[in-house]
């Protein structure tokens, strides 16, 4: 909204800062966060009064988690408050890229409420059917590749060197499966007090910096880049999100007052899949995202294993209850999974000078 001020920079003097991605990045940090601070623990107690028992807990799960019952969820509509009206402040409304990924976050997040009001109402931690979600997902996902393919390249880019793969109308089906991918991989993450919020921050802070250079007609000739124009106005996007999650991330660490949920793990990872589509990176995003690869393989490796050989690979799947099995605590799990995906995303950042 405030960037139809930059109109009158000839007019009114520092008006033009609004113009500024970089300016208008930091104060979408600073509003986001301020907006899930102030009304984060009013909504946790509505929340606590409207679900009653609250998200149920996997009774084949650590016992160490039956402790958490009672404990909300659907958590991801104080993120996604937060970063829409951060959004509104301070994001250029018309462009395009804004407004897809800010559609898809919308729509996943409201097959994740469908999904934890099932939940809650039917006090089973299954929920949505597998095959309707899955279905709903990529139909959304495909309509968001249909709309950005005219766009954006349908070329795949390698984050190393710079080469180039067409990938023609093979785009829209990989696109959609980068999207419900990152979802989905998100979503398997979130199954401890603040384990998937922060690596969700590391990578979107990772794809602020990157969407920032891909969309500067200068830097992306310096470090040789794929050129995406009108995509540096995801990084005041990414910005919201990075606030919001923030502040989030004070309400869910252990011991949470409240979880994420399929409402705001399917909506976060949702974001950042239509985002590495846009910038042409989904290579780059599997590498900074690699946590969440990981998660999402042990899920797909263990129902694979179990069907075929009717063998167990892990304890538990996904990955981060194999090693709640084995003995770590819940803390040592999420501190050491923040630890690789800080690691994960220098790596992957680092490929952005290998030419």
């Amino acid at each position: 909204m405030f960037m139809f001020l930059s109109a009158f920079s000839d007019c009114f003097k520092g008006v033009s800062l609004f113009q500024s991605i970089t300016f208008r990045t930091g104060v979408a940090i600073m509003t986001s966060a301020v907006i899930v601070f102030l009304f984060g623990q009013i909504f946790i107690n509505f929340l606590k009064s409207f679900q009653g028992t609250g998200q149920p807990i996997r009774i084949d799960g650590p016992q160490t988690h039956m402790k958490k019952t009672g404990t909300p969820t659907m958590g991801g509509l104080m993120i996604l408050g937060g970063i829409a009206v951060s959004a509104l402040l301070w994001c250029d409304l018309f462009n395009i890229y804004c407004l897809i990924v800010f559609g898809v976050t919308l729509a996943f997040s409201a097959i994740g409420f469908y999904d934890d009001y099932l939940k809650v109402r039917q006090q089973n931690h299954k929920g949505l059917s597998v095959t309707r979600r899955l279905g709903c997902e990529f139909l959304i996902a495909s309509l968001a590749a249909y709309i950005l393919r005219p766009t954006a390249s349908s070329e795949l880019a390698f984050p190393f060197g710079i080469y180039r793969l067409d990938l023609g109308y093979f785009f829209i089906p990989f696109s959609a499966f980068v999207i419900v991918g990152a979802a989905n991989a998100v979503n398997f993450t979130d199954g401890l007090d603040g384990l998937a919020i922060v690596p969700v921050l590391i990578v979107a802070a990772s794809f602020a910096f990157v969407s920032y250079i891909a969309g500067n007609a200068i830097f992306f000739r310096y470090l040789e880049i794929h050129y995406v124009p009108g995509a540096g106005e995801l990084t005041v996007l990414l910005g919201a999100l990075v606030g919001s999650g923030l502040a989030f991330l004070w309400f869910n660490v252990a011991p949470a007052s409240i979880f994420m949920g399929d409402t705001g793990s399917l909506a976060l990872g949702s974001l950042l899949g239509v985002v590495a589509v846009s910038l042409k990176h989904e290579i780059l995003f599997a590498i900074i995202g690699a946590i969440f690869v990981i998660e999402a393989l042990s899920v797909i490796i263990q129902v694979f294993c179990f069907k075929i050989i009717g063998r167990r690979v892990f304890l538990m799947a996904p990955l981060h209850h194999h090693f709640e099995k084995k003995g770590w605590t819940e803390n040592q799990v999420v501190i050491r999974f923040w630890i690789l995906s800080s690691l994960f995303a220098v790596l992957g950042l680092l490929m952005l000078n290998i030419r």
